[in-house]
Order: structure tokens, then sequence, then C-alpha cells
């Protein structure tokens, strides 16, 4: 861990000289690039100041509590010992997992798909009430979401939409949400008030670049047809459905929501890659994979991760045990709590992992 902290300290010291070379700003994606790292590193560097300065002041109550003379100072000093000790195992927490080496997608842009499961029109419902949730999250967060494709139901449910989300760290928040997601309550629909059971999945791909990417033109059968489902003027009277297969996966996407065919084939085409990316990942990189498994699900939408009971007002994430009395505030996006403690606990296990 030391080497790997001087390393990365003396980095700091070269972007520092670089950023003070006038020509930098000549090239803006270096320059960009450049001064993102130094931002990062700038917090280790604050957090090992820190540490050496909470070492120090140990160092000398210590000797305080050494000198037999001084007794009046002596209860004193070890009170304080106590509190410094306590600051310096949080710093060094902090730094242990700042060198856990980042994950390359967690800055990543990503594609959300939520369609209703098991239960009906309450599926559709909750697949709603959970796309309300995320989209209030990332507007929080300053993030923006733009829907690609959707079908709704009579109800005002939502039998699948699928959304593109970007901003900071999109993929770091976000990653753990792929799963099955249960909620227990009682349907609009029920009469008796008896709660019913239904299930939504939920599916997180990261967002690839063209370049990250490669799918061969030949690869891919492009099929247009007449929309379907609720439309308005042109858009279920022309031709600007798109439907995208890419016959070696066997991966479809299909696109309408748009009056304009071109866009509807754009949106498939992101989505497709999106597919195809996380299908590449998942062979390219098991160990990973492995490890995430490992820690707070495998992300795999088979699983179930989660319990929504409205009744008792509960939330509970069966990955990490945690359940939390506030359902109203979360569907309300008020989900940091939750999302800061999957990301923990899969830090935690990493840790754990990488000192085995």
């Amino acid at each position: 861990m030391n080497e790997r902290m001087e390393s990365l300290i003396a980095r700091h010291k070269e972007l520092e000289e670089l950023i003070q070379n006038p020509s930098l700003a000549k090239d803006q994606n270096r320059y960009r690039d450049i001064m993102r790292e130094h931002s990062h590193l700038t917090e280790l560097v604050s957090m090992d100041q820190t540490r050496n300065m909470l070492e120090a002041q140990i160092a000398d109550t210590n000797a305080i509590l050494k000198d037999e003379k001084n007794t009046e100072m002596k209860e004193l000093a070890k009170e304080e010992l106590q509190n410094l000790q306590a600051q310096l195992n949080e710093i060094e927490d902090r730094i242990k997992f700042f060198l856990i080496p980042k994950d390359p997608l967690d800055e990543k842009d990503i594609i959300m798909e939520i369609r209703g499961g098991a239960g009906g029109d309450e599926a559709a419902l909750f697949a709603s009430d959970l796309f309300r949730m995320y989209s209030r999250f990332a507007e929080n967060k300053g993030w923006k979401i733009e829907i690609m494709s959707s079908s709704e139901t009579e109800l005002g449910g939502l039998k699948e939409v699928i959304f593109s989300v970007s901003g900071k760290n999109v993929y770091e928040n976000l990653r753990y949400e792929s799963g099955v997601h249960r909620v227990q309550r009682v349907p609009t629909t029920e009469a008796s008030g008896r709660i019913h059971t239904s299930t939504v999945t939920v599916a997180v791909l990261p967002e690839a670049e063209e370049t990250e990417i490669n799918i061969r033109t030949e690869d891919l059968r492009i099929d247009v047809m007449r929309a379907g489902g609720p439309g308005g003027q042109c858009v279920n009277t022309t031709d600007s459905a798109v439907r995208i297969t890419h016959m070696p996966s066997g991966v479809v996407v299909q696109c309408q929501d748009e009056k304009s065919q071109i866009k509807n084939k754009a949106k498939a085409m992101r989505i497709l890659r999106a597919r195809i990316f996380e299908i590449e990942e998942d062979k390219a990189h098991a160990e990973r994979a492995e490890a995430r498994r490992s820690q707070v699900g495998s992300g795999d939408r088979s699983e179930r991760i989660r319990t929504y009971n409205f009744p008792q007002n509960r939330l509970t994430d069966h990955r990490i045990n945690l359940t939390l009395y506030k359902l109203d505030l979360i569907m309300q996006g008020d989900v940091a709590e939750l999302f800061d403690a999957l990301k923990l606990t899969a830090r935690e296990e990493l840790l754990k992992a990488t000192a085995s």
C-alpha cells in the first residue's frame, strides 16, 4: 500500500508541474484529463497530510504521558490520545478505500431498462414508480435522463421503459440496481384491501462508445415497420419504428417512440451497443465479475435484490441485510443512503479480496 501511495503522490507532483506549462491548454482533451486526475489525487495528498499531522500530534501526546512529573496533564492527554487515534483510524480507512483501483466503468453513463414482471397491471404501475424514483434521484444529482423506448398501460403504468442516464459517476451509483425488485402493497385496483406481491426487473448497462465496441454492418438485420400503440399524428401512420437484430448474439432491439425513423435507429443502436458491450465485458473480465458476485450480488436480472413493503413503509435490500423505514421518502428519490451503503459494502469486500 505504501508503494502505491508514494507512486500516486509522486504522480501528483508531476501533474502540478504539467499544469504550470502554458502549452497544456492548447490540447483541451489532454488538459481536461490531467485536471481531472489532478483533482482526484489532490484528495489523496490532503488525506496523507492529515495523517502525518495526526501522527505527529499522537507522538507529542505520548511524550506528555511519559512525563511522570506532569500528572495534571496526563488525564487530559489520555482523553486527547483516544480522540486523535480515532481520527487517525478513520483517515487511514479512507486512504485504504482510496487506494483500491477504480473500476474504469464507474464514470460511464448508462442505459437502464425497467420491465414489469409478475403481477400484471400492478407490476407495470410499480415499474412506473421505480422510473420516477430514479428520475428524481438523477435530477437531484444534476444528471440528464433521456427516454429511449417505453410502453405504457391503460392505467398509466409502464410495461417497459428504456432510458439513458448521463452525468458524473452514474454507473458507480446505479450499478447495483440490476435484478428483481419485489413490491408488497394494496393495488389501487384491489377493492378488498388485500396486499399483493408483484415484481419488476431492472437492468443497468454501461453505455459504450462507438470506438469501444465493433459492430459490423453485415451482422445486423434492420427492419422498419409502423409503430404500434398510442401515437399521435404520424407516429403510427408511417414506417418509423425500427427493429435491429444482431445476428451473431441474437440480441434484438426495437425503438418506436420518435416520429423519425433515423432517430429511432440511432437510439436502437445505442441500446444495442450497450447490450453487446455488457456481453463482451462479462467474457473479458470474468475475474472482475466474480469479485462483484462476492460483494453485493451479480447484477443478474433473475436475482431478487430488494423488497418494497408499503404497509410497513419498509425497504429491505437482501444482499447487504439493510432495512430502512422510510419507503415513502425513498420513492420520492431519497435513495442516497441506500446507494452509499451498497457502494461501501462493495468497497469493503474488494478491500478484503485485495488484502488476502
